[in-house]
């Protein structure tokens, strides 16, 4: 026997008409690109929205069809959002820290059919527009007068593209399992991999970091995503501010400290997200200025492990409460928050801390073990380390076009590739990183795409590429290489031949020349041997900047 309830489908749109009628006059305020401070409210951003989704339309774009987007949080990013997912097609986010020819093999590989991009990135598209197949038309986000003057084919101002909408278009209805983001991931080996999400993913995703022991996003809140809608599906952010009705805060291009603090204090942020490393930049601005951030409460840092110093710093100092989370893209990305249990709140302080420097416990809608090198599952004692396994109505069950299905087991099992413990209340910690990426300021860097491209010099015979502790990225790559008999060749000839075939915050910080690489009995490089080798290394900026 089934229950007799309505089936009231969970898609995005139905977010922002939430938040339209019940909070229509929350105020949505971004550092636009352009530079003056610009306010809306969600009852403008849903009808701009609806105005998107009448223009995409009107270009044949529909059900299924993929949008990309290379902006930052800005309310224009966030109306082409919702307009693009109101007609069932597909944003697809791509990463501007990416290089250029990165980002358009992505689209490619995408089959993007319309590119939305910030006027600050312009020189990128119009240098990978010839190259992006399927793009049909461009849409800059901003208005005529700021129009950018590039050569970018069929190229058209955001405002002028919406102009001809009255915000009373209709969404269109289709399946909560419908399509609804793509964001690509990196990983080791091969190339990046999409993850799809759907609306109902999303929607979910949006109800769960609104709880309060995981975001604990309400009405009252002022919130500023400092992570970027280009990361990891902006931490779920974009949907949960506006379903709670919390005003949003949109930093645009600015994440320096000052330009953060400015906005912290004068538009009463009581939330804010980021990588450590940002996070490391406003502590640096407040130490130097004395000031304070009165109004902030809550502090979410992932992306990479947050330091024991900074949780001590934000909360002893400031008075401000860290939320210490661990996720991944396919997960979208919430996985673990480290918010206090009746257990924890009862700790002495230092005890507490010792606990929020792990990853946390998962919330309702992600389950998660981990298994030995058989698959075997492991005791939950906080001792056992193991491969860490997740599953959940918001966690991918594959990769776009059916890719790396390695990753998936017949369980609905996603393997993290990361190594960690639980224990018996469920806190996790990640102990180390089955991958050999390295992650640098929140970012991935694959080791193996700079190894590959170092050993085409025609000096190196060999290169190995591991990270280094760095106090302000968390971690930079280290090039350790072995060079051929009777050649030479210098750190700079080698960063000489990377230039242009990588991103610049991809580039070593030191290359090493050694005599020998350590390798298994299978002829696989032991990096393990190589990062005992150089633990103790610190990177020649490290003194500097730690």
């Amino acid at each position: 026997m089934l229950g007799l309830m309505q089936d009231w489908p969970l898609l995005v749109h139905k977010i922002i008409d939430h938040t339209a009628l019940y909070h229509g006059d929350r105020e949505v305020v971004t550092r636009s690109v352009e530079g003056p401070i610009e306010r809306s409210n969600y009852r403008q951003i849903a009808a701009r929205a609806r105005n998107v989704s009448a223009a995409l339309e009107a270009r044949g774009i529909g059900l299924g069809d993929r949008v990309a987007t290379l902006a930052w949080n800005t309310a224009r990013h966030l109306e082409a959002w919702y307009g693009i997912a109101g007609i069932g097609a597909i944003y697809h986010t791509l990463n501007p820290r990416q290089f250029p020819d990165q980002i358009a093999w992505i689209a490619n590989h995408a089959e993007d059919r319309a590119l939305f991009f910030d006027i600050g990135f312009a020189d990128i598209v119009a240098r990978i527009a010839p190259s992006l197949q399927r793009v049909e038309f461009y849409v800059a986000l901003t208005d005529r007068a700021h129009l950018p003057d590039v050569k970018i084919p069929n190229l058209v101002a955001y405002e002028d593209f919406i102009a001809g909408g009255s915000g009373d278009f209709s969404w269109r209805q289709f399946d909560e399992h419908t399509a609804c983001g793509l964001c690509y991931t990196s990983g080791t080996t091969g190339n990046p991999k999409g993850v799809l999400y759907s609306h109902r993913s999303n929607t979910l995703l949006a109800m769960m970091a609104c709880r309060a022991d995981a975001l604990g996003i309400s009405a009252r809140d002022a919130i500023l995503p400092v992570v970027p809608m280009f990361h990891a599906n902006a931490w779920g952010i974009a949907f949960a501010a506006p379903m709670a009705g919390a005003k949003l805060v949109m930093p645009g291009a600015k994440l320096d400290g000052a330009s953060l603090c400015e906005l912290f204090g004068g538009e009463k942020v009581t939330m804010t997200a980021a990588v450590p490393t940002v996070w490391q930049g406003v502590l640096n601005h407040l130490q130097e200025t004395g000031k304070t951030l009165p109004h902030l409460q809550r502090v979410l840092i992932g992306g990479a492990a947050c330091p024991r110093s900074m949780i001590e710093t934000f909360e002893k100092k400031y008075g401000i409460e860290v939320i210490h989370g661990w996720g991944m893209t396919e997960m979208s990305p919430l996985g673990t928050l480290n918010t206090p249990t009746a257990k924890t709140a009862e700790l002495p302080y230092e005890q507490r801390l010792d606990s929020k420097a792990g990853q946390g416990r998962p919330p309702f809608g992600v389950e998660m073990k981990i298994v030995d090198g058989n698959g075997r599952e492991l005791p939950r004692d906080g001792v056992a380390v193991g491969r860490l396994k997740v599953r959940g109505p918001a966690v991918a069950k594959s990769y776009f076009r059916g890719e790396g299905s390695g990753a998936f087991d017949g369980e609905g099992w996603f393997d993290t590739a990361d190594m960690g413990t639980l224990d018996a209340d469920g806190m996790m910690a990640i102990t180390d990183r089955a991958k050999d990426v390295i992650k640098s300021g929140g970012e991935w860097i694959s080791s193996i795409e700079i190894e590959n491209l170092a050993v085409g010099h025609p000096a190196v015979a060999e290169a190995a590429v591991i990270a280094v502790r760095h106090p302000k990225w968390g971690e930079r790559p280290l090039l350790v290489a072995i060079l051929k008999p009777g050649r030479t060749a210098t750190k700079k000839d080698i960063l000489d031949h990377l230039s242009g075939k990588i991103a610049k915050w991809w580039m070593p910080d030191e290359v090493v020349f050694v005599d020998d690489i350590p390798h298994s009995a299978t002829g696989k490089i032991q990096k393990t041997a190589l990062r005992e080798r150089f633990a103790d290394y610190r990177p020649p900026d490290a003194e500097r900047t730690g």
